[in-house]
């Protein structure tokens, strides 16, 4: 059933408006990707550092009574992680202010009055140093950057080197905003939401790549429309699988951020993030590049 009739959007009509927002995130995101090295951002212990200490309790244990006791005890930030089947708790609290020996002995101070009918013993005390942070950082931005190069690679060679170059242009774009946004709300940067990053570097590209493929079919059809033209008609041409998937999408998005836990939250958050620029990049940042960079007589070779 088709839900609408065709559309006659002008797109490219409000690409201004559209440099002006792509501009704002862009410039947001850069900021919070300079900040991230100088630790002035909301940094996870991958980043900024801490301590990891891993109890073994003599019973099973509720998570959400361990995250209420934490809370409680001044450990708001902690990441936890259970081992199934084996009582195991890891908790791993990013750099605090004093002496980080101090943190296994308050942490037991916690759990021996909030537990007190549950035993444990302390497996192990790790110290992440900022060392480690620092690394961790550089892997990120290699794993960015090797993600980008490899997408330019494929669009250059499925249609040409300068859709290649849009598609790159809006992938980077997408990570820079939902980074931008993810800064300026202060959620916690750590790795899991670097791989958010990089899986919504995927989704972007799919957007893009549909997109593209309508123009490169319409472009070989060798009409005479002028080039802001056709690119207008080919974006309206797929604005309803563009609608429909992404709408879906979001709809499982929604779910896990509402019904599915702490851990996972912010990697859901930033995911939907994630896919509502990736949808707006498609339409209002790749194809208008497009325009940015002609064959001869001002128009895209046609294909």
């Amino acid at each position: 059933m088709d839900i609408w009739g065709e559309t006659r959007i002008d797109f490219l009509g409000k690409r201004r408006i559209a440099v002006v927002v792509s501009a704002v995130l862009a410039i947001t995101g850069i900021i919070a990707a300079f900040s991230i090295p100088l630790g002035r951002a909301n940094l996870g212990t991958d980043f900024s550092g801490g301590v990891a200490v891993q109890f073994r309790f003599e019973r099973p244990f509720e998570m959400d009574n361990v995250r209420g006791l934490l809370t409680k005890g001044g450990f708001p930030d902690a990441d936890l992680q259970e081992f199934a089947g084996t009582n195991k708790l890891l908790v791993r609290i990013k750099r605090p202010e004093g002496d980080l020996r101090k943190i296994s002995t308050t942490l037991g101070e916690v759990f021996t009055e909030g537990l007190s009918e549950n035993p444990f013993i302390v497996d192990s005390t790790t110290e992440v140093g900022p060392t480690v942070g620092k690394k961790l950082q550089r892997d990120a931005l290699l794993a960015v950057s090797i993600a980008l190069f490899g997408i330019l690679l494929y669009v250059a060679w499925r249609f040409e080197f300068r859709f290649g170059v849009a598609a790159v242009a809006a992938t980077f774009h997408d990570v820079l905003a939902v980074l931008g946004i993810i800064f300026v709300i202060d959620k916690e940067i750590n790795l899991l939401i670097v791989t958010a990053l990089l899986t919504l570097a995927g989704y972007s590209l799919t957007d893009t790549v549909v997109v593209f493929d309508r123009i490169r079919e319409n472009l070989a059809k060798k009409t005479r429309e002028d080039l802001p033209t056709l690119i207008n008609r080919s974006i309206n041409e797929v604005l309803r699988r563009t609608i429909v998937t992404s709408g879906t999408t979001l709809l499982v998005l929604i779910a896990l951020i509402t019904f599915g836990g702490e851990v996972i939250h912010d990697f859901s958050l930033t995911l939907a993030l994630g896919v509502l620029v990736g949808t707006y990049s498609s339409i209002f940042v790749a194809s208008p590049l497009l325009l940015l960079w002609k064959g001869k007589k001002g128009k895209l070779i046609r294909i």
